[in-house]
């Protein structure tokens, strides 16, 4: 068997273990809703596959609804819900008018209603209503990206130029309760940062939004200035949150698949948060120390890297990580490195991740290709897609972080 057979069945199966089904019926099994009506808003990447799980669990229970998601990743009719699709990672206009519907679903509920709120990473591009005009917030959002700045730091700001972010969709849901169901797509799994939480009681103050905007040198108008220092709610009584799902979980289930293939396997974290190409040069480092042991091996790490946009190519965090580690490996006859996103999406292409091992570099050299000139113009797709490395799954249903994986075979 391949190390690309074995990386495409790590990678399914780490997927598949980590889908909201099962936690999304676990949350509703026992739940006892007041006599009211249920009202469900579904935001995120994995908005669709949580609406579906709790249409079938609560059925008929739910009067009204809505889905918003991103393009692509809807698959179906979910009746009664509305079903929209909208932009990410940038937000665009059916994110306003989407979040404008779902507000009008939830604006006059009383005490006995129930606004069913699942919400998964993506919603803060697809769940908006900007307190300043739309091409500035997409303007920002696009210059922190490029910027290489974490997702809490985006989701910082965010909150501060929005009326549903940062606890305050929430407080447009009053007085009806808010049950929300959260799937993970952050590094310590923080509720007030995942989907920038609408609606959970936000920790970060105006002063960090302020420091975001000066340390990463973004243009802001006055008008969002004085946004970025207005305070956002610091506490919430209509609110309970369950939260699931998370890239430890998804590290876990990777784990047991590469055991299950005959790998001695090592998570080394699940907190992987510094540049994609670095985390690719540091896997590749542990497969020279490692490649001669005579062992079959799996170093595994969880979390979401960031890139510097520098040029003008075609890729993701993940496919840049894999073309940087085929650097570090080239010449290894019996190591590889893979890494994926969760919700089958790398930046704005159609791959999940990206695949490289011993034979990548001289491929692309036979082609006049460079690794480090790929990755200056951040152009990891086109070259993943002339070696074949390009990972394509398709949109999954879920979404809790990426996950890299080194597999080194016992023979050289």
């Amino acid at each position: 068997m391949s190390l690309r057979t074995d990386a495409e069945k790590i990678m399914q199966s780490a997927i598949t273990a980590s889908l909201p089904d099962t936690a999304v019926e676990k949350a509703l099994q026992h739940k006892e809703f007041g006599k009211g009506k249920i009202v469900l808003v579904a935001i995120g990447k994995a908005a669709w596959q949580m609406a579906k799980t709790a249409n079938y669990i609560l059925e008929g229970k739910i009067s009204q609804g809505i889905v918003i998601t991103k393009y692509g990743h809807s698959k179906g009719e979910l009746p009664p819900l509305e079903i929209w699709e909208a932009g990410h990672p940038v937000l665009d206009e059916n994110s306003l008018k989407a979040t404008e519907r779902a507000i009008d679903l939830v604006s006059g509920l009383t005490a006995e209603d129930t606004v069913l709120f699942l919400i998964s990473g993506g919603g803060s591009a697809l769940f908006e209503k900007p307190l300043i005009p739309l091409k500035e917030l997409q303007a920002i959002t696009s210059d922190l990206l490029a910027s290489g700045a974490d997702i809490v730091s985006m989701n910082t700001v965010r909150k501060r130029l929005s009326a549903v972010k940062g606890g305050k969709f929430a407080q447009l849901c009053a007085p009806a309760k808010v049950y929300a169901i959260v799937l993970s797509d952050i590094i310590g799994d923080p509720l007030d940062m995942i989907a920038s939480g609408p609606a959970y009681p936000d920790t970060s103050t105006s002063e960090q939004a302020l420091e975001v905007i000066r340390k990463y040198k973004i243009m802001v108008s006055p008008e969002a200035a004085a946004a970025l220092q207005q305070e956002t709610p610091k506490a919430l009584d209509n609110v309970e949150t369950i939260i699931t799902g998370s890239v430890t979980e998804l590290a876990a289930a990777g784990k047991a698949a590469a055991e299950a293939l005959g790998y001695e396997t090592l998570v080394l974290t699940t907190s992987l948060a510094c540049q994609a190409k670095e985390a690719g040069s540091f896997l590749g480092a542990i497969a020279r120390e490692y490649a001669g042991k005579g062992k079959k091996l799996a170093f595994m790490a969880g979390g979401e890297t960031v890139v510097h946009l520098h040029g003008r190519g075609k890729g993701g965090r993940n496919q840049e990580l894999a073309l940087s580690a085929g650097e570090g490996i080239s010449g290894l006859t019996n190591a590889a490195v893979f890494s994926f996103g969760s919700d089958g999406t790398d930046g704005p292409t159609d791959a999940a991740g990206g695949y490289a091992d011993g034979s990548t570099k001289t491929k692309l050299l036979e082609q006049g290709i460079t690794i480090p000139g790929v990755l200056e113009q951040n152009d990891a797709y086109h070259a993943l897609e002339k070696t074949g490395g390009l990972l394509i799954t398709g949109a999954t249903g879920t979404n809790v972080n990426d996950l890299a994986v080194l597999l080194l075979d016992e023979k050289l």
